[in-house]
């Protein structure tokens, strides 16, 4: 005996639009729905992926400085607001001059854990005598040896070749194991080697060995 074959039900033609509801709403609502999501999902991925590459760059040069034998060009840590320091202020008062915020404290705390962390040996660390070098450099790594190239160019330009020659001898030096911390100014690091960092940020270069040496890359405050 042949079953009975099964037909779906008929709606007239005048009923159309309750038709389209039944069979075809669901499944359209589906598509646009995967659509979307597939095109977040997409957007999402595009907007990691800088990211992800700065990440695995960052960590590049953490291992580089990890072997030795560089110089960190770091940028004091954060201020208090403005530039350059008030007027008549004087190297032997830190009240006088524009100094470090507790956030820049912390900044500096934080980068000096991150060094020991990644087990990065360091060697001399060397800094501009205004306080808030002095103040990062020694909440990072524990002491400084203030040295006059480094101090600030921001409003006195007049030995700025004297000091860049002074940095560049020193750079392209050859090291051994350990890397040459240098804490400075912004001014400073643009005069040196063309590179404006932020506030905690380090410029990293690597001795050729000639008397030259090389820009290495970038680190933000961690």
């Amino acid at each position: 005996m042949t079953r009975p074959r099964y037909q779906k039900p008929a709606i007239p033609c005048n009923e159309r639009p309750a038709c389209e509801a039944v069979y075809h709403t669901p499944v359209a609502s589906h598509l646009r729905e995967a659509n979307r999501v597939a095109a977040v999902t997409a957007l999402l991925l595009l907007a990691a992926a800088p990211l992800i590459g700065t990440a695995r760059a960052d960590e590049a040069l953490w291992r580089r400085l990890a072997a030795g034998g560089h110089v960190v060009l770091l940028r004091h840590a954060t201020t208090t607001p403005g530039v350059g320091d008030p007027t008549g202020f004087r190297l032997d008062d830190c009240v006088t001059q524009r100094n470090l915020t507790e956030a820049g404290r912390e900044e500096s705390r934080r980068l000096g854990a991150a060094f020991k962390a990644r087990a990065i040996p360091v060697g001399r660390v060397l800094s501009s005598r205004w306080c808030r070098c002095l103040e990062t450099a020694r909440l990072a790594f524990g002491s400084a040896e203030p040295w006059e190239p480094l101090s600030s160019l921001f409003a006195d330009r007049t030995r700025q070749a004297e000091q860049t020659r002074a940095f560049r001898a020193l750079a392209g030096e050859k090291r051994g194991a350990e890397n040459t911390i240098l804490v400075t100014h912004g001014a400073n690091i643009v005069a040196f080697v063309g590179v404006s960092p932020a506030m905690a940020e380090m410029v990293i270069v690597t001795p050729q060995g000639d008397g030259t040496f090389t820009v290495t890359g970038r680190l933000p405050a961690p």
